[in-house]
């Protein structure tokens, strides 16, 4: 098994030149070193903020602070913030419908929805991820030569605002939605209006074959800049004292628009594309609001803790990736109340 790269650090400025410390006996570093000895070789990394500063991290398999990860899914929940971020400049109104921004698809099935009903996963279209048979199943939207004409055909099969079921064509949607009323290409408008203010300098976004930006995910980052990202979301909005994204779409996109714990243990609820739960740790209840990709890729806000946790990992379609990211969480969360 190869040995792991390790950076522990303590109470230092995420955001600026960090030094590297030895490593340190610290409950979260602990928390941390044990996962030195997970078998499955796929864990990459765990970033912890406390008030902003960097608390703890650990680097496995190899990896390094600079490695890029594949978030999957939790870029879902960055393409929320930048319907946000079109909304706060006027370009988009999440009552307004699909076709109504996206011209290309007005008068189709995904044409009718209202976005509020794409960022809920309650478009009413029929596309489920966990059906291969479905009409908008994500393989085959990731397979499809004309992705326009793809979503133009897929049917409704539901009532929009009834029926939540997750699926990344919606996410697909919303992405297209902000390129085509902001009339510009999504990463160059994440660019402009996420990545740059938050200091991110180094991403890979994969695109589909007509050469749009996924917005369902296959964002790469760093788990220092998805940190970034949760501490923005932490602080409404704001980070290091410039707004970046309204705070009441912050608020918007983290409410508990639709119960989701009886299809999915690790959820509560769902938002605008954000997930929440709440934890319970020695008697305490936490709320946890946070980002989820496939293989336990997460972005963890806890706003009771001033804490962010990002965990980046390559465990995909492996279920045990998503327990370890909860179990990971767990674990942090106790050693910080026993701090």
């Amino acid at each position: 098994m190869p040995r792991l790269a390790s950076t522990l650090l303590l109470m230092l400025p995420l955001f600026g030149p960090c030094a590297v410390l030895a490593q340190s006996a610290s409950p979260l570093s602990t928390v941390l070193q044990t996962y030195e000895n997970d078998l499955h070789g796929d864990l990459s990394a765990v970033v912890v903020l406390r008030d902003g500063a960097l608390v703890a991290e650990h680097y496995y398999n190899g990896e390094t602070a600079d490695t890029l990860h594949d978030i999957r899914s939790a870029g879902k929940s960055i393409t929320a913030l930048l319907v946000g971020a079109a909304v706060a400049r006027g370009q988009l109104q999440t009552s307004g419908t699909v076709g109504q921004y996206w011209p290309e698809v007005a008068g189709s099935p995904a044409g009718k929805v209202a976005l509020d009903d794409v960022l809920t996963m309650r478009s009413g279209l029929a596309a489920f991820d966990e059906d291969a048979n479905s009409p908008g199943n994500e393989d085959k939207l990731d397979e499809a030569a004309d992705p326009t004409k793809f979503v133009r055909g897929v049917p409704s099969n539901v009532t929009p605002g009834s029926v939540y079921r997750y699926n990344s064509l919606t996410a697909y949607i919303a992405g297209r939605v902000v390129e085509s009323a902001s009339g510009a290409d999504l990463e160059t408008f994440a660019a402009k209006n996420l990545f740059t203010p938050l200091g991110i300098a180094r991403w890979s976004w994969g695109r589909d074959s007509a050469g749009h930006p996924k917005g369902q995910g296959n964002l790469s980052l760093r788990a220092r800049d998805t940190a970034k990202i949760g501490q923005m979301v932490l602080d409404e909005g704001r980070f290091e004292g410039r707004r970046v994204i309204e705070a009441s779409w912050i608020k918007a996109a983290l409410a508990p628009r639709v119960a989701t714990g009886e299809a999915d243990r690790y959820a509560d609820h769902y938002g605008y594309f954000w997930y929440a739960k709440t934890q319970e740790i020695a008697g305490e209840k936490i709320p946890v609001f946070f980002a989820s990709g496939n293989g336990g890729n997460k972005i963890y806000v806890i706003p009771t803790r001033r804490m962010v946790v990002s965990i980046a990992s390559s465990a995909y379609g492996k279920g045990y990736g998503q327990r370890r990211s909860e179990d990971i969480l767990k674990a942090l969360l106790q050693a910080e109340k026993a701090r």
